[in-house]
């Protein structure tokens, strides 16, 4: 069924509330260090400025579940990056209350009203997290219309997105969100072949649904990170120290003995025998010594997946593989990044943090067909689930 779009709405004159996904890095300092998601939304904003309308933005910044951890979680550097781009905007430092009802009440086409960090409604009692029914209609009260365009949350039923949609009398998806949809799902639908899946992280259970689900239309599944021991230790391979989620193998297993020609595992590991920057560390091809753990593919690792990246003609990478945020673990991460940025033949799709940081590092964005603003959404697209962001929404 297809969903109503902010391009089929009449905005003119008319308060829209969007909710956008603003979860930027900063600094210790308070600085944005990355500001994509932020430029992200903008086309939408744009599209409604120009069609008449006044735009009330909701969003969280990360979690907040006690009164200390709104320390550097205030979206007012949010509102600044928006004004120094020339935008009208007033930022409200609240989430309730008359100062924003009478901001909302008084806002005029051409202009943005920021709300405060969505999430600070979790300190009592979860409101946000929980979709509560009295906030969803509060929020939804302040505008005529409401649009979804944080993809990034679309897996979530929130009372800032499912609310909102529920409580708004009309709900459309924004330009970002539609086009991931639209992106990931025509891709899907009809990879190229051949199409080759790359997938790591640290559980196998997060990424079981995807492999499942695409296990018939990919050609190979190439698999890294800590979720790579799972199915490794199946085949009876020692893996020391390394991961492992012991409740998966007989899923892992009957994965592997139905499907073994596609789903290609690491042969060689950069090991450690404590998860820390400090540790000293080596390379081990084949069973792994029980005093040390893996925590990155290795180099033969890295030459086997190239070589099948490099005659993909589609292909879709979600998660590390190896421990990304240490620098002697990163290199397997970066160079599928390197490998998948350079097969300019193919249509690639990269979701999920540290993948799109190491592709963005390595200054590959450009050569990706999407960089996804969603790391679990997208999973959920993957897996063949429909998301609670998007079952919301009004349709055509």
């Amino acid at each position: 069924m297809t969903k109503l779009t902010v391009k089929d709405l009449n905005v003119k004159g008319k308060k829209v509330l969007v909710r956008a996904d603003y979860n930027v890095p900063m600094n210790d300092a308070g600085e944005i260090t990355n500001s994509s998601r932020i430029d992200g939304s903008l086309p939408t904003i744009d599209y409604l400025l120009d069609e008449g309308a006044s735009v009330i933005l909701f969003s969280h910044l990360g979690r907040v579940k006690k009164e200390e951890d709104k320390a550097g979680k205030s979206l007012k550097p949010v509102s600044d990056y928006l004004k120094e781009k020339g935008y009208d905007i007033t930022f409200v430092p609240e989430t309730r209350g008359q100062e924003l009802e009478e901001a909302a009440e008084s806002l005029k086409a051409g202009e943005l009203l920021l709300v405060e960090n969505t999430r600070y409604e979790d300190i009592d009692g979860k409101k946000e997290s929980t979709n509560d029914e009295y906030l969803a209609e509060y929020w939804a009260s302040l505008g005529d219309i409401f649009v979804n365009d944080a993809f990034g949350t679309g897996h979530r039923a929130h009372a800032s997105n499912v609310g909102l949609s529920t409580y708004s009398d009309q709900a459309a998806l924004g330009i970002l969100f539609n086009k991931e949809l639209t992106t990931i799902g025509a891709t899907l639908d009809q990879p190229e072949s051949p199409f080759v899946l790359v997938l790591g992280g640290s559980k196998v259970s997060d990424k079981l649904p995807v492999i499942n689900n695409l296990i018939d239309k990919a050609d190979h599944i190439l698999i890294g990170g800590g979720m790579a021991f799972t199915f490794l230790k199946t085949q009876g391979k020692t893996i020391g120290k390394s991961l492992l989620e012991e409740d998966l193998l007989d899923d892992a297993k009957k994965l592997l003995e139905e499907n073994g020609d596609k789903i290609i595992l690491p042969v060689d590991y950069v090991c450690a025998e404590e998860f820390s920057a400090e540790a000293a560390y080596e390379t081990v091809a084949g069973d792994i010594p029980d005093h040390l753990m893996g925590l990155d593919i290795g180099p033969e690792s890295i030459a086997l997946y190239a070589d099948y990246i490099g005659k993909a003609r589609t292909v879709i990478w979600n998660g590390p593989m190896g421990v990304f945020e240490i620098e002697q673990y990163a290199k397997g991460t970066e160079e599928m990044a390197r490998a998948i940025g350079e097969n300019t033949d193919a249509r690639s799709i990269v979701g999920g943090g540290d993948s799109v940081s190491a592709v963005e590092s390595l200054g590959y964005a450009d050569a990706f067909s999407h960089i996804s603003t969603g790391g679990g959404a997208m999973l959920e697209l993957l897996a063949g689930t429909d998301l609670p962001g998007v079952k919301a929404i009004d349709e055509k």
